[in-house]
């Protein structure tokens, strides 16, 4: 697992169990995406890997003020779980100063200005929160999260 956009690019599929066995990627990892750096996400490539996806708009005082506690505990346990943020309902340059404004750059965040990738998940409001365990299965978390209840639910993707 990594933090980067790198753990969610090109050139993982070699350390992806389902990748490498074939298994089935779960429906809402079946996306591309353009992250708000300009590089690529994929997906499929985080499928079986630990995963949490944080889904904000540029826009949302909610999602900016959580932000510094995401970015907290992608650095705590990135090493651990990969964390991919969702960027939705925005432009791309408001995504960018987000990001930058907010602290949040050290994880890959995809720009999703159709609403396509949120959809896929479920979501229909930020800020809101995906956790993907190994084995396939996706909590969708609505709302926002304190710190505590973040780790939390981290502790249980590393349980599974």
């Amino acid at each position: 697992a990594g933090t980067s956009a790198q753990a969610a690019g090109a050139g993982t599929q070699a350390r992806n169990p389902v990748a490498a066995q074939g298994l089935p990627v779960p429906v809402p990892l079946r996306f591309t995406a353009a992250a708000v750096d300009g590089s690529t996400i994929d997906g499929a490539a985080l499928a079986a890997q630990p995963t949490v996806a944080w889904f904000w708009t540029p826009w949302c005082t909610i999602c900016r003020a959580e932000a510094p506690d995401v970015a907290a505990a992608a650095a705590k346990f990135g090493d651990q779980v990969n964390f991919v943020g969702i960027a939705g309902l925005g432009q791309v340059s408001a995504m960018q100063r987000f990001v930058s404004d907010t602290g949040v750059g050290g994880f890959a965040h995809a720009v999703d200005s159709d609403g396509s990738i949120w959809q896929g998940f479920g979501v229909i409001g930020q800020p809101s929160f995906a956790f993907v365990h190994p084995d396939g299965q996706i909590e969708v978390v609505p709302g926002s999260m304190s710190p505590g209840d973040l780790e939390k639910r981290i502790a249980g993707l590393l349980a599974s």
